[in-house]
């Protein structure tokens, strides 16, 4: 679906505690790392987040209990906390975000989204091209996505690719994008208070850290609670950090701020061969938690959803579940 990659060393969550997510948006076990706006932790806890009861993995597994990897997809995916998407795919959105917040708060966890609607989507693959027909039609989305939400907890990553595509776009159009990424922001901060929200900021491999901390900057990641790195893609966790610390530099740099980060850590166990769609021999990498130099390292992309027909998806569309594909993701072959 995106144009990034991933890896990361395996995190080993210490005991987990037996403590519910509370309504204060800071988890009380995260602590600020002075000078990167990444968090530490004294207690990781990746029982805080949601395990979608319905994401591809688990619908999957659900249609095909008798298939000998059904088992091992179960327990190595589909019961991992990671992200649902949404777009012009989901129905009426507010009723789709207030649905999965809902259920995610009822049981205690924090959920994470991905708002995957912006107009000229993945302009520069074209695999996930799409998006809502104009820019009103965004705005009224986005907002709807945000009243959703309302009061509650949630992880927002903010439309993967946006900032990266800016090469593929005219001025007027990153100017419009622009527009549409701050205004989108601003909906958060009045509707869903206690969302954080992420502005995604590719990978290391796609603009160098200077360009993206400028794109950031004018896409207005000043009110956001931070950026994500790597969505969708192979990128090693060691090379995401050192890349968020150098947008962090230049952040600080020009705008007198640092900020927060995540990195997709979905697919990133075997790191990247330098190919971004369904490139073969890639690993699961470490599950959602708190910490591991960035603020999170969370399951963004679902692992065995494909990247579009490409790879070892040739045949697929984005998005489409590939079992055999999610399988040889958990032994890395």
């Amino acid at each position: 679906m995106h144009r990034s990659s991933r890896r990361l060393s395996l995190l080993v969550a210490p005991a987990l505690t037996a403590v519910l997510l509370s309504l204060n948006p800071a988890p009380a076990h995260a602590a600020t790392t002075a000078g990167t706006g990444a968090t530490s932790t004294t207690g990781t806890l990746a029982s805080d987040f949601y395990v979608d009861p319905d994401s591809s993995a688990q619908q999957w597994v659900n249609s095909h209990r008798g298939d000998g990897r059904a088992a091992a997809i179960q327990s190595s995916i589909a019961n991992v906390p990671m992200g649902r998407w949404f777009g012009n795919w989901s129905g009426a959105i507010g009723a789709a975000t207030g649905n999965f917040t809902g259920a995610a708060a009822a049981a205690g966890k924090r959920p994470i989204l991905v708002a995957y609607n912006i107009p000229n989507r993945d302009i520069c693959a074209g695999q996930s091209g799409g998006g809502a027909g104009s820019a009103a039609a965004y705005r009224a989305w986005i907002a709807d996505f945000a009243a959703g939400i309302g009061g509650r907890q949630a992880v927002v990553v903010l439309e993967p690719d946006a900032l990266g595509d800016e090469s593929c776009m005219t001025p007027g159009q990153i100017s419009e994008r622009n527009g549409l990424l701050n205004d989108a922001i601003a909906q958060f901060r009045a509707k869903a208070p206690n969302a954080w929200v992420y502005l995604d900021a590719g990978n290391p491999r796609w603009l160098n850290a200077d360009t993206m901390a400028r794109h950031l900057a004018a896409a207005g990641v000043a009110g956001a609670h931070g950026f994500s790195l790597n969505v969708s893609n192979y990128i090693t966790t060691g090379e995401n950090l050192s890349y968020g610390n150098a947008v962090n530099a230049t952040l600080q740099s020009i705008k007198g701020f640092t900020k927060p980060f995540i990195v997709d850590t979905s697919r990133n166990g075997n790191g990247s061969n330098g190919a971004w769609c369904n490139p073969a021999g890639r690993r699961i990498g470490a599950p959602s938690n708190w910490g591991g130099g960035a603020e999170m390292l969370l399951w963004i992309k679902v692992p065995g959803e494909s990247d579009g027909n490409c790879g070892v998806g040739a045949g697929s569309s984005a998005g489409q579940f590939l079992p055999e594909v999610a399988y040889k993701t958990i032994y890395g072959y």
